[in-house]
């Protein structure tokens, strides 16, 4: 496999789904933890399981259930997805790992019913989190959503007061809130090694974000309900580069690279910097400047700046690209007075000024040892009903608003100040971005929360 500065963990799943369907053995799927969780399962007894339903089979969900299924507590007893070969391959998969196949969905509303459930992983496009997240809190459920929280500001705060109003445990799936190697940088940056740091830059660069060349409208795939693949949005003719994972450069369902890579890696910059509330000012300039003639609508090309009075964070995108600043296609780079350090996925690494006295250092990361942690404490949380996860619901909605705030100051060209007790703009037009662009489509309603 390619090194971390060349290929992002979604490429590989996906390389992965292909193995999958040709019938070949992926080492994550059937190595030595995922086998002792299987033996030791069979020793659980039915009081002690913690049953887990997926919404959303393809790529994040199934890394997420795969990596629940690593604690012999968990029983994966449902799956729910539009397509049904995505639902029939997990089932198989669960079948092949545990012994059993559990029950499957098309409509997520039928799974909600079970009453032996636990928990949801909510792991379809952005534009049905909130009412997914909301059902299944209404429903009982523990719920483990995936990023960004939510595909517009309204619908993350919805999302947050029904967290609140129904009390049941939620991980947000920013799961560099549970990797070491990004705990101790932010430690290190605690320390005052680096000297006062003023600004933080953060990048990303990838090809699938630039979206791909038209092409035609066509039929939906035989086995795919795309009816509710589109759920509360608007109805329109199926086309290939609005589904799957291009789905993220439509407006009506993502808000493009900075809303899908930005919010774990504004998380990292908001965190090594200490904010925990809103910029003073934002403002940004981009648009689709590197693939103008690709049938995307997010930005493959922008800017952001959020500016915190006392200090700086940048977002920087080129989709389209994979290259990128200190040879890394993705990263973040803080800015002190006696050194920069340079941080992703892979580790970091402080780089001290000239005439500097600290020493340079380095520290490895692993992300699927993060992710592994972040779903086993939503497991462990879950069970003893503690709200308190590393990445709960108030970070997850911060962390999309950041998100969401790029593209707004993008797309109105204005820079844009966030009341966020009055959950509103200083600018007219930037308030007109709050809320999705479309009345959800009957049968489905906003959660009114």
């Amino acid at each position: 496999m390619k090194d971390d500065k060349n290929i992002s963990r979604r490429e590989f799943l996906r390389n992965a789904a292909m193995v999958v369907a040709a019938g070949a053995v992926i080492p994550r799927l059937l190595n030595s933890d995922l086998a002792k969780a299987a033996t030791e399962a069979s020793s659980v007894a039915p009081s002690d399981k913690f049953r887990v339903g997926l919404i959303g089979c393809r790529n994040q969900g199934w890394h997420d259930m795969q990596d629940m299924l690593r604690v012999p507590e968990v029983d994966c007893v449902a799956l729910c997805d539009a397509k049904g070969e995505y639902r029939d391959q997990r089932a198989q998969d669960v079948l092949n790992l545990r012994g059993h196949k559990p029950r499957i969905f098309g409509d997520y509303r039928k799974m909600l019913e079970m009453k032996d459930l636990d928990a949801v992983i909510v792991g379809v496009p952005d534009h049905w989190h909130c009412l997914m997240f909301v059902d299944a809190l209404s429903a009982g459920k523990h719920v483990y959503v995936e990023k960004p929280l939510a595909n517009t500001i309204l619908e993350g705060d919805i999302m947050e007061r029904a967290a609140h109003h129904y009390g049941k445990v939620v991980q947000v799936g920013q799961q560099q809130r549970s990797g070491e190697s990004w705990a101790k940088m932010v430690d290190y940056l605690r320390s005052g090694e680096m000297g006062r740091v003023a600004k933080v830059d953060i990048w990303a660069n990838f090809l699938y974000a630039a979206g791909l060349p038209p092409v035609p409208d066509s039929a939906a795939p035989a086995d795919l309900d795309y009816d509710m693949w589109l759920g509360p949005a608007p109805k329109r003719p199926f086309n290939e580069n609005r589904w799957n994972r291009y789905w993220r450069m439509n407006w009506d369902y993502g808000g493009g690279l900075v809303t899908d890579w930005g919010v774990h890696l504004l998380d990292m910059g908001l965190w090594g910097l200490d904010k925990t509330g809103m910029p003073d000012k934002i403002s940004a300039h981009g648009g689709k400047y590197l693939r103008p003639e690709y049938s995307s609508e997010t930005p493959d090309t922008m800017t952001v700046v959020y500016d915190f009075g006392d200090s700086l964070m940048n977002w920087i995108q080129c989709a389209g690209t994979e290259t990128g600043f200190y040879d890394r296609n993705y990263g973040l780079a803080f800015k002190g007075t006696e050194g920069t350090l340079v941080a992703n996925r892979a580790g970091w690494e402080v780089l001290p000024e000239k005439g500097s006295k600290i020493e340079p250092k380095k520290f490895k990361g692993n992300d699927d040892i993060a992710h592994q942690a972040h779903t086993r404490q939503f497991v462990e949380n879950s069970k003893a009903g503690d709200l308190n996860t590393a990445c709960t619901i108030e970070r997850g909605n911060l962390c999309a608003k950041y998100g969401h705030f790029g593209n707004i100051a993008v797309r109105t060209g204005k820079t844009i100040i966030y009341d966020s007790a009055k959950a509103k703009f200083n600018e007219p037009e930037a308030n007109k971005y709050l809320a999705p662009s479309f009345t959800y489509r009957a049968p489905w309603k906003l959660p009114n929360f």
